[in-house]
């Protein structure tokens, strides 16, 4: 049990870079983009065919990394520029890179019929992030389990120092303005639509490079792979919320997000371990997201039932 524990804290870790990805689109731009199931596959196929082709882990995660602003700002023009509403933006974006992932693939396959939906990375194994790094540092694969929970807390930290930072300078701020109050933006002369369209660039960006880390951490990648990831990401930020209500600052509401998506990988991976099927693994996402959002809802009544029982023995006491 002990070791599925760390595994679903290693596979959290990945899903947070995705989780934070989100969390600038729902949350700091409130713009509901649809295209992540998109994005994480297509960051997926971008590093496993660089790898397969003899590029380096490194360089495989920073060309999803530059696929993902490529689909981001696919979905920010849309938006802005031909006025389609957001929802249906992401959802355009997200079935057009259903297609490009398959190509790009297919390129790895050299499949002259572009029909590759999944790709191997077996073959090279050695030069994926997580074997490569316990390799140079001769870590013994029992402990391996170690260095891939090291290196995702490693790339999460810098992740969340980044995204504070940029944040906090004029071009974060006027991004995170953008989302609060657009209207106020224009007055103050911000263009509100290149800061939605950078926003979404980073937004998916990091999704795409959550997928890259996921191919190379289960050495595959497949077009189907994205499916149900909004939901997942969702999830993760609503129970960072839930479990850090109390907190104020920008940085402990990054950190939550990825001790959401920690925990829901974990609970994901205890109850993979109990015995249930996978078949009701989208049954209990859906549950746990229903049970994060009603937490709060549950706090407020029990608080005004025993706020009103006081009021009523106050009552009594007087009479």
């Amino acid at each position: 049990m002990f070791n599925t524990i760390l595994t679903g804290c290693s596979q959290g870790l990945i899903w947070a870079i995705l989780a934070l990805g989100v969390y600038i689109s729902f949350r700091l731009l409130d713009f509901a983009d649809l295209s992540c199931e998109g994005c994480i596959t297509c960051g997926a196929a971008v590093a496993a065919t660089s790898i397969t082709l003899g590029s380096d882990p490194i360089t495989a995660i920073i060309l999803a990394f530059l696929s993902g602003t490529i689909a981001g700002m696919l979905t920010g023009f849309l938006h802005t520029k031909l006025k389609i509403p957001p929802i249906l933006a992401g959802i355009l974006t997200m079935i057009g890179l259903w297609s490009v992932n398959i190509v790009i693939m297919s390129i790895a396959k050299s499949d002259a019929n572009l029909s590759t939906a999944n790709l191997s990375l077996l073959t090279v194994k050695d030069n994926l992030l997580y074997n490569a790094v316990a390799n140079l540092l001769h870590i013994p694969a029992e402990y391996k389990i170690y260095s891939s929970l090291a290196i995702g807390l490693l790339i999460a930290a810098v992740v969340v120092g980044v995204l504070y930072w940029f944040f906090g300078t004029e071009l974060g701020s006027s991004i995170r303005a953008t989302g609060a109050n657009p209207a106020m933006c224009r007055a103050q002369g911000i263009n509100t639509d290149a800061m939605k369209i950078i926003g979404l660039a980073l937004s998916n960006g990091l999704i795409a490079m959550s997928g890259a880390l996921l191919a190379q951490y289960q050495s595959y990648a497949d077009v189907s792979m994205g499916v149900g990831s909004i939901v997942i990401g969702l999830a993760s930020i609503i129970i960072g919320e839930t479990v850090f209500m109390k907190a104020k600052g920008f940085l402990a509401k990054l950190i939550g997000i990825v001790v959401g998506s920690i925990i829901y990988r974990v609970v994901v991976a205890l109850v993979i371990y109990s015995g249930m099927p996978s078949t009701f693994l989208k049954l209990l996402t859906a549950v746990v997201v229903a049970l994060a959002l009603s937490i709060p809802v549950i706090k407020d009544k029990i608080s005004a039932i025993r706020l009103r029982r006081k009021c009523m023995k106050e009552r009594a006491d007087d009479e």
